[in-house]
């Protein structure tokens, strides 16, 4: 049902390097580039995550309550992708672990301060 999500950035240039390496871990690369964002994703036609510079000219924010939570594929690819956000200049908003049900994850914050999470179930 999801078509795309978009988060602010204040650097796109910073922005871009943080997820084209992070991303580039899941397989994804970007599927469109403009001057005021970019967007990654498998291919077009599948979910996109993007970054853009807000249209209305004001400072990006990270909303209170707002994340975003991107399927990993395994346990071990969540440990991976949460330690290589942490080196990219992410920081950490909780440790990959086990939250009940079968459901494992990881979450961190971009350099924009956007909180994400890296998840898998089973």
């Amino acid at each position: 049902m999801i078509g795309y999500i978009t988060l602010g950035t204040n650097d796109l240039a910073r922005a871009a390097a943080f997820y084209d390496a992070l991303l580039a871990e899941m397989a994804a690369k970007r599927v469109w580039d403009t001057d005021r964002g970019i967007g990654w994703g498998v291919s077009r036609g599948q979910p996109t995550l993007g970054l853009l510079v807000p249209f209305d000219g004001q400072p990006a924010s990270p909303g209170n309550g707002t994340m975003v939570a991107l399927m990993a594929g395994s346990r071990e690819m969540v440990d991976t992708l949460h330690a290589r956000a942490l080196a990219l200049g992410g920081t950490d908003e909780g440790a990959p672990g086990d939250r009940g049900g079968g459901f494992y994850g990881a979450y961190f914050r971009d350099p924009d301060g956007n909180k994400l999470c890296f998840f898998h179930f089973g």
